[in-house]
């Protein structure tokens, strides 16, 4: 009976050395917010991830350029030592398309409602390529900034319409008073070399947003020769948090693509 006991012991050590090891090898998921949200819109996906097992991490998206969001994203992903989902959401698109470059560690592109933009393409550039946005209507007056810029806001009464239509007036309402200003050079930034287009990567958005075009969108999943598309009827631009569960099993598809 003893060694009976010993072997089912050291069987079972065996099991879960495999599993742990199973799931260290599991890639890294690194979220990008976007404009006028931040790292709490992805509350609702990390939940689904981590009892999937992923580690994840939110990042604070600086909003301010870029460039210089794309690297200091892109300083995150460099201190990973593990391969690396990297995931972004409307104008976080475009820092991840940035902070990818030169990191070999990035396995997987996932672009959440996001902006996919070429080389020398703005966010600003794509969200006027087709009819349908309304995003400007609904900005507060810019804020000036002590450096010659301006920050932007979206309006807290038209916040739920134009941003998040498809969640409760409540949380919609929490959202608008918790949104970070993007500046309004960032939105107009031309942006470097395209990560996807040596990267494989995974779209997915609404067909009820309001702040980027759908046409857009599928455009951009088109050229960069999505590897898949979701399209989810009625949903807002915060398609992360109306619809967690489509998002976090398309970016689980791309952590386990090969």
């Amino acid at each position: 009976m003893k060694k009976l006991f010993i072997g089912l012991a050291m069987a079972a050590t065996m099991v879960a050395g495999t599993n742990a090891f199973a799931q260290a090898q599991k890639p890294c998921i690194v979220l990008v917010h976007g404009a006028f949200a931040d790292a709490s819109s992805w509350s609702g996906v990390i939940n689904i991830l981590r009892k999937d097992g992923y580690v994840v991490i939110a990042a604070a998206n600086p909003l301010r350029g870029v460039k210089s969001d794309g690297q200091y994203v892109g300083s995150l992903v460099g201190s990973l030592k593990e391969p690396v989902v990297l995931v972004g959401h409307s104008y976080g698109g475009s820092v991840i398309t940035e902070a990818a470059n030169d990191h070999p560690n990035i396995k997987a592109l996932v672009y959440v409602s996001a902006f996919v933009p070429a080389t020398g393409e703005s966010a600003a550039d794509l969200a006027g390529k087709f009819p349908g946005g309304t995003l400007g209507p609904s900005l507060a007056p810019p804020v000036a900034l002590s450096d010659g810029g301006k920050d932007l806001y979206i309006l807290q009464d038209k916040f739920h319409a134009q941003f998040a239509a498809d969640v409760t007036a409540a949380q919609a309402a929490l959202m608008a008073a918790t949104q970070r200003p993007i500046t309004e050079a960032a939105l107009n930034e031309k942006s470097g070399k395209a990560a996807w287009q040596t990267l494989p990567s995974w779209h997915i958005y609404g067909s009820a947003d309001k702040n980027i075009p759908p046409e857009a969108m599928a455009f951009m999943a088109k050229r960069a020769n999505a590897k898949d598309v979701k399209v989810v009827k009625g949903a807002s631009h915060v398609v992360m948090v109306s619809h967690a569960e489509e998002v976090a099993r398309l970016i689980e598809e791309a952590a386990a693509a090969k």
